[in-house]
């Protein structure tokens, strides 16, 4: 069974979840709901997520969405029914080209694995399509083949470009997710602009973990979130991508203060979290941080007293670029202000 944590993804909070539940049971002690707003693979809300607690997901990509829906929604789902239908998948042999092999076969994947990505694929849609499937049992397929492609993939754990060497032949093998709809009983999952989404909402706990740089995760994940749309667009380059422009993040934008102020300004929430590293300007242009400490402190003081709580991690390098002295920080606001 897979795991929510099972997913390669750049800034996951899976090594730091411990110090942030350290710093909530410290600061906060009880507390009911949890909004995760940019949850990415959704680490954090599964690590709080308790039958008596609601759990807020929320991702921009909608192949995040797919799995956080996947994992933490409360809809029922037939386990037994799925795990033929994977075993089924398993046991494919496909020759035929399809949208997915043309584009991205002998890249992210040898042609025959590729084949039978793209059939399996369809095969979900028409499931889907003809009631065969619940959209709850078609999110945990969807999530099952990308967590069996990522394990695969000819990538250095994204998709910004491929490996140019001999792909590897690893057979594609599905798995059933491991879920536990006991504790999501409470749960919501959203795919929508985090400064959109904080307006509609309420929680205690407010949990922000935006992009920090230049970097696009819908350009990291392009392949992903065309698999999980699965509208088979028009791809281009030699990385193979599509056009992505409504999916970029205003958080990897010359502006994202801006963006910063405003949903922390609109957040109807009790305390905040905000978990942002100390590259600055460390690293190079991409990656260096779009949010100045100035403009976060400026930003969180509004709504109350901040304190910084900070741990050291290892980076995740792409390059040969040489930083060191990297820590993951958390800022922890109680609100005081209630602007609402």
């Amino acid at each position: 069974m897979y795991k929510i944590s099972q997913r390669r993804y750049l800034g996951n909070k899976n090594s730091i979840l411990p110090f942030i539940d350290e710093i909530i049971q410290n600061e906060i002690g009880e507390f009911y709901s949890l909004c995760d707003i940019f949850s990415g693979t959704g680490v954090v809300g599964e690590y709080f997520n308790t039958s008596d607690r609601k759990i807020i997901s929320n991702d921009l990509l909608y192949h995040n969405y797919i799995s956080l829906s996947a994992y933490l929604n409360p809809e029922p789902f037939d386990e037994q029914k799925l795990t033929k239908i994977i075993d089924n998948f398993n046991s494919l042999e496909i020759n035929e080209d399809n949208y997915f092999s043309i584009n991205f076969g002998d890249r992210y994947y040898s042609k025959n694995t590729a084949k039978k990505i793209g059939y399996i694929r369809e095969e979900i849609k028409e499931l889907f399509v003809n009631g065969l499937i619940n959209r709850k049992e078609k999110d945990i397929l969807i999530t099952s083949l990308i967590y069996s492609m990522d394990k695969i993939a000819n990538t250095v754990g994204h998709y910004d470009a491929y490996i140019k060497k001999d792909i590897r032949k690893n057979e594609l093998t599905m798995g059933m997710l491991n879920i536990d709809l006991q504790r999501n009983q409470h749960n919501k999952v959203y795919n929508k602009d985090a400064n959109l989404l904080v307006r509609d909402i309420e929680c205690d706990i407010l949990y922000l973990d935006p992009p920090y740089n230049s970097r696009q995760y819908c350009d990291a994940y392009h392949l992903l979130e065309n698999v999980a749309l699965w509208q088979k667009p028009e791809v281009f380059g030699v990385a193979k991508k599509f056009d992505r422009t409504k999916l970029k993040s205003d958080y990897s934008k010359s502006d994202a203060a801006k963006s910063f102020d405003d949903l922390i300004q609109n957040a109807k929430c009790k305390y905040i979290l905000f978990s942002y590293n100390n590259m600055g300007n460390k690293g190079n242009s991409r990656s260096n941080a779009k949010i100045s400490d100035e403009d976060i402190m400026k930003t969180l003081q509004k709504r109350g007293k901040v304190k910084v709580f900070e741990k050291e991690y290892k980076e995740f390098n792409a390059g040969n670029t040489k930083v060191g002295d990297n820590k993951e920080r958390v800022f922890f606001v109680k609100v005081s202000k209630f602007l609402y």
